[in-house]
């Protein structure tokens, strides 16, 4: 297959989408390397975080979400190709998942320290358990996995009473489908789940039930205004659940003398695990965003599809390119923020990001230029 036929057979919205939030990632990650010294809780604390770092760290909230939504709808679609027989869907989830965490436990945990002093469980460990976990699924009745999903998303803050102390049955099992904690403590090293899975598993199957909307036989029309229903719903659904101020969050928000701070505190949810009104929020904008992106069609958009289509790659490529240049400021500036090398502001978080967003597009643009002519099977999984 050529390279023209290969983007005619992808959704063009998916992969903008996956590479918008890559590059909100990227934002992040810059900020944990040179902006460390002030640290962000989970969630927030409104009175210690200034407005531009807050509302920095919300747009990388979209990240996750998106990411595993969109990993349910591919591996629908990649089980349903269009005029082909359907694939083994459960067979590839199953390599995959293994595999990327085998990648999370080993080249991506080094990325993060450049050591291996302790092994920190975070966002590919959830996806490859979601992924584990979705190819158990598959085999259920398509609909079934949509009920699955959405009761997990909406019913799994039910379970916030729910606790295990260290040692006690259950707890390990708990600590990776719902509460954070250490799995593994010793004197020189331990083992800590940062991405509890249950909600997670919740949003992979609900974008595994909604994916048949993305498939070649549904109209543009019909697909932008389910996308857009779902993203009204959702997003009214968050109003009306955060107003109420009992469920959905076990943070309750305040009111402040600014509105900007109160605004803030709305929306201020819960991350590890995601609470429901924190997948309201960042599903709903998707929603919305996927049907804009559709409809609008934008062509000085598709530079992100290079991003969207090779994910992984440029995963590990900034996690390496970020270590090397921390390591590089370090030695001509030393740790000049406590125990780290920082800059003063949230702009310079911004512009490191957008420099090394134009940088890496062009090894990236190369690998998911590669990655769809490329006959070697390995290359697929990044």
């Amino acid at each position: 297959m050529n390279n023209l036929q290969h983007l005619k057979n992808r959704v063009p919205s998916i992969d903008i989408l996956r590479g918008m939030v890559i590059l909100l990632m990227l934002i992040d990650h810059v900020r944990e390397r040179v902006f460390l010294h002030h640290q962000v809780g989970d969630p927030m604390n409104i009175d210690e975080t200034g407005s531009a770092l807050f509302f920095t760290r919300v747009l990388a909230h979209f990240c996750a979400p998106v990411f595993i939504f969109l990993t349910g709808v591919s591996a629908w679609l990649y089980a349903n190709p269009s005029n082909k027989p359907p694939r083994d869907v459960q067979g590839f989830l199953l390599k995959r998942g293994l595999f990327i965490i085998f990648l999370e436990v080993t080249l991506v945990n080094f990325s993060w320290f450049g050591s291996y002093d302790a092994l920190y469980l975070q966002v590919m460990w959830a996806i490859g358990l979601c992924m584990i976990s979705l190819a158990v699924l598959s085999a259920l009745p398509h609909k079934l996995i949509g009920v699955i999903g959405v009761s997990i998303i909406f019913g799994h803050n039910a379970l916030d009473f729910v606790h295990f102390a260290p040692g006690e049955w259950g707890y390990s099992l708990w600590t990776i489908l719902h509460d954070r904690g250490n799995l593994f403590v010793s004197e020189h090293f331990f083992i800590r789940v940062s991405y509890p899975t249950l909600p997670w598993i919740g949003v992979i199957c609900l974008g595994y039930f909604i994916a048949p909307l993305f498939c070649a036989k549904v109209e543009a029309n019909r697909r932008i205004n389910t996308l857009l229903i779902l993203g009204a719903f959702s997003l009214v659904a968050l109003v009306v659940i955060r107003m109420i101020n009992v469920y959905g969050e076990p943070v309750p928000w305040n009111t402040f003398d600014h509105w900007l701070l109160t605004l803030q505190s709305f929306i201020n949810f819960t991350k590890y695990p995601p609470s429901l009104n924190f997948l309201l929020l960042t599903l709903g904008v998707a929603f919305v965003v996927l049907a804009m992106l559709e409809k609008f069609n934008s062509t000085k958009l598709h530079f992100l599809r290079h991003f969207g289509s090779a994910p992984m790659f440029f995963y590990l490529l900034h996690l390496y390119v970020l270590l090397v240049l921390y390591w590089v400021l370090v030695s001509i500036y030393g740790t000049n923020k406590g125990i780290y090398f920082g800059v003063d502001s949230v702009w310079q978080v911004w512009a490191i990001s957008v420099s090394l967003g134009f940088v890496l597009y062009f090894p990236t643009k190369r690998f998911s230029n590669f990655k769809k002519t490329t006959q070697l099977k390995w290359v697929k999984y990044l």
